[in-house]
């Protein structure tokens, strides 16, 4: 099954060009360990919470901005192994320098529960993070495969993700945990919806929220007001 390494980074707004670099010296570095497939979006349009958001998941600062993404692997034992080998042997794995405050940024292991459309000919990505009560799984996968079927496949979005945290580690500053203010027998979640653009990303929200207009909110199988989300131009696709 694929498994995916999440992340979610703040990054000095002037450092992009050398934060490009260094994702492709990383792919460089974790395509030979198995990894088959590294995105990372560039925040150009993140929300601002009233309980939580991306920025305070990542205590980003004024003069950062906001990066998410994702590492494919073809399942968790490839994952483990390549960073178990990163750890035990870090010279042979030198990590490339990093032009952001690496610990703040907040990661862990996610397997998709649900995958639809195709990931590729991506330019705009709507990433999301978000705690979801372990019991309700199967009800938060029914209304994400409803989101699909009704108001994002039919509006021009090329692919959706949906990802169970299933080793999500504590951190020391941030974790995603604490970005999604996760309550006891909550499991932390991350998604993304790829788009060819940020113009039919943003028609089609318009549209959904047309069409909902005078409509009661249906009902969620968690809590709303603490997920967070945000609007990203795609920086980085190993795949490209």
């Amino acid at each position: 099954m694929t498994y995916y390494t999440g992340s979610i980074t703040a990054v000095p707004t002037n450092n992009k060009r050398q934060y490009e670099e260094h994702l492709v010296a990383a792919w460089a570095m974790l395509e030979p360990l198995g990894a088959t497939r590294m995105v990372e979006g560039w925040g150009v349009d993140v929300q601002r919470g009233k309980v939580n958001d991306l920025f305070g998941a990542v205590r980003a600062k004024d003069d950062e901005s906001i990066v998410y993404g994702w590492i494919e692997w073809p399942d968790q034992a490839s994952a483990d192994a390549a960073w178990q080998k990163m750890q035990e042997d870090p010279a042979s794995h030198p990590m490339p320098d990093m032009p952001f405050d690496g610990s703040r940024a907040i990661f862990g292991g996610f397997n998709p529960i649900l995958v639809a459309g195709t990931d590729r000919g991506v330019g705009y990505i709507q990433g999301f993070a978000l705690a979801v009560p372990e019991r309700n799984q199967s009800r938060y996968l029914d209304m994400a495969r409803g989101a699909w079927d009704e108001a994002f496949g039919p509006r021009g979005c090329l692919g959706m993700v949906e990802a169970w945290g299933v080793d999500v580690p504590r951190g020391k500053q941030t974790d995603f945990y604490r970005a999604t203010l996760a309550e006891d027998g909550e499991v932390p979640v991350v998604g993304w919806t790829l788009w060819p653009d940020k113009a039919t990303c943003d028609a089609a929200a318009r549209a959904m929220e047309a069409d909902m207009e005078g409509q009661e909110f249906p009902e969620m199988p968690f809590d709303g007001m603490r997920m967070m989300w945000g609007g990203f131009e795609l920086l980085f696709d190993s795949a490209r």
